[in-house]
């Protein structure tokens, strides 16, 4: 069994892996993803010793810390007990040697087998991993990426090893080839431990059992797999997910708002003579973990002190920049580093009731809008949807229910619950006065709320005009509604709703009036608003197409009533209510046979 325990990686200042404690069971897969430059590969090379970085910490293997092993004990476990498949496979191939002579040297260096028999079981191991025999006595320069790729897995099975670790095994492969290459390496599964290190979440899916996340050297959540990459907890793992392409999501990518810091380890401080998998001399050296002080601090600890991920995180709360939040179990085997408990609810409407005369228009409406998050109600014309975003922002009164802000109960609309909550309505004429120029306009909501003159909003005002991609030079300024297309409106409009810097925005029909250019445009604004703002969206529609394309969850409403809540992709493609089939029947297709016609 591996067990990491509180292993810090520096190079130099830079912390590259911050007390990360990880376990892997004998037989067992783990994945650990991340952007790049989350330190990935360096928790890699650290567990074979291939990294020349300071390491403090516990690397356990069978009960051995593998950090005071002298370098001939860890010469002998590398290969023999723990395999590595190094990133970019081409690279890591002597150009020199064939396929057949490099999957048998390390049995030869090890004294696994001799010659005779040390060449018949690589080519067993090759025919094994699907390279075919005319490829085993071929240079690596001669195959293909997959087949290199191959080639390595052979080469790491070479001396039946309990751990095999993989540094991105699908990057730069095509599909097909990438869905070969995961289908071999599942048939590992029991036959050694997997330890996956990769961006590729579908991968991470299919192969591992547990996945843990990593942000900038930290474990900020890890769980079984399913529940991580499905379910995600952590406002960080549910930006991975949202900026990964896969078959089974039918919303745009969105990236995740902010960059994060570039460490400076290269490729995970990997050792010089990594080629030359028998002779490394030892890489740990004079630097022993053990209580050393850190440059940056002088105190021996990480530099980083609080949650990396604050200054990217929409729910981000005073403990986040200084206190690190402990990477905390819960009952389901699924840990999490955040101090606000995971992704927390922004608005929740709690049985919603409203009637005009005979006519129900909500009747116990329930729903909960995330932090960071998309949501659509959706529903055909008079199914309660606008006298719902009436309700929320104040303009409607309740006969029953409670609308719920930031989780505190929302006793009465007054500007601090306006400064977060924002409207954009369906005709600009509806929030924008025709007597108002374009200054005028955007700055209402300022001079409303922070008082003062004018002229002291204008600066504001241009910055955000650039922001919802408009003209902000002074001729433009000056301009009435009258003077502007549909769409330049409606983009003034989402500019007056974002002056005060809002958490949520609710968009009643924002588009329904503009052509599909000019719609397309609008929401591929918003969605880029919400990258880099952190803005959570309730969008109100009756266009399911586009509901789809855009939003992360779908709430149906029939008749005043929630009939139906899931992910978008759920909805859309697998409706379990009729009235929810019906709508995703009627939504605009282009019909199959069009082409004939």
């Amino acid at each position: 069994m591996l067990r990491i325990e509180e292993l810090t990686v520096r190079f130099g200042a830079e912390t590259v892996l911050d007390r990360v404690t990880l376990e892997l069971p004998a037989g067992a897969s783990l994945a650990v993803v991340g952007e790049s430059g989350a330190g990935k590969t360096t928790l890699g090379l650290a567990v074979t010793g291939l990294t020349v970085g300071r390491l403090q910490g516990r690397i356990l293997w069978g009960g051995t810390d593998l950090l005071t092993l002298p370098p001939e004990e860890f010469r002998r476990l590398r290969w023999n007990e723990i395999a590595l498949v190094l990133q970019h496979g081409g690279d890591n191939l002597h150009p020199g040697l064939t396929i057949e002579q490099q999957v048998t040297e390390p049995m030869i260096e090890h004294d696994r087998h001799k010659p005779a028999a040390a060449r018949e079981r690589a080519r067993r191991l090759l025919r094994e991993v699907g390279l075919a025999p005319e490829k085993h006595r071929a240079f690596p320069h001669t195959l293909s990426g997959g087949e290199r790729q191959q080639a390595l897995i052979a080469m790491a099975l070479a001396n039946d090893p309990g751990l095999i670790i993989l540094d991105e095994p699908t990057s730069g492969l095509d599909t097909v080839t990438r869905r070969d290459i995961l289908a071999l390496l599942h048939g590992l599964s029991g036959r050694c431990a997997l330890l996956l290190l990769t961006h590729d979440l579908a991968a991470a899916s299919a192969l591992a059992g547990r996945t843990a996340v990593l942000y900038r050297g930290q474990v900020v959540e890890e769980g079984p797999s399913g529940k991580v990459l499905r379910g995600p907890r952590h406002p960080y793992t549910r930006g991975l997910l949202r900026a990964y392409p896969n078959m089974t999501t039918t919303k745009d990518l969105q990236g995740i708002p902010g960059r994060a810091h570039r460490t400076h380890g290269g490729h995970g401080g990997l050792h010089p003579h990594t080629h030359d998998y028998t002779h490394h001399p030892h890489p740990h050296g004079t630097h022993r973990h053990g209580p050393e002080a850190d440059p940056a601090t002088g105190d021996g600890r990480s530099r980083h002190r609080g949650c990396p991920f604050h200054p990217r995180c929409t729910q981000a709360v005073a403990p986040c920049p200084t206190t690190r939040p402990p990477l905390a179990g819960e009952e389901d085997g699924h840990r999490l580093a955040c101090h606000r408990g995971g992704i927390v609810p922004l608005l929740q409407v709690r049985g919603i009731s409203k009637r005009y005369g005979a006519v129900r228009a909500l009747e116990q409406v329930t729903l909960t809008l995330y932090e960071g998050e998309t949501l659509a109600v959706v529903g055909q014309s008079g199914s309660g949807k606008t006298t719902l975003a009436n309700v929320i922002m104040g303009l409607t009164a309740p006969e029953a229910g409670e609308v719920w802000l930031e989780q505190e109960k929302v006793a009465r609309r007054d500007r601090d619950f306006y400064r977060r909550v924002q409207m954009v309505f369906q005709d600009p004429a509806a929030s924008i006065s025709h007597r108002h120029t374009v200054l005028q306009a955007v700055a209402e909501p300022l001079l409303l709320h922070l008082g003062g003159r004018l002229q002291d909003h204008t600066d504001t005002v241009r910055r955000v005009l650039e922001e919802v991609q408009l003209p902000s030079d002074d001729l433009f300024l000056q301009r009435y509604p009258h003077h502007m297309s549909g769409g330049e409106n409606q983009r003034v409009a989402i500019a007056r709703a974002l002056t005060l810097g809002p958490k949520l925005l609710v968009a009643d029909e924002p588009t329904s009036a503009l052509d599909a250019s000019i719609q397309a445009k609008i929401f591929r604004l918003l969605l880029q608003l919400q990258e880099e703002r952190g803005l959570a969206l309730l969008l109100i529609t009756h266009d399911l197409a586009l509901a789809r394309k855009v939003c992360d969850r779908l709430v149906v409403l029939q008749a005043g009533r929630v009939i139906e809540t899931g992910p978008s992709d759920q909805i859309t493609t697998s409706p379990v209510h009729p009235h929810t089939r019906t709508l995703v029947a009627a939504a605009p297709a282009f019909c199959s046979g069009c082409e004939n016609k």
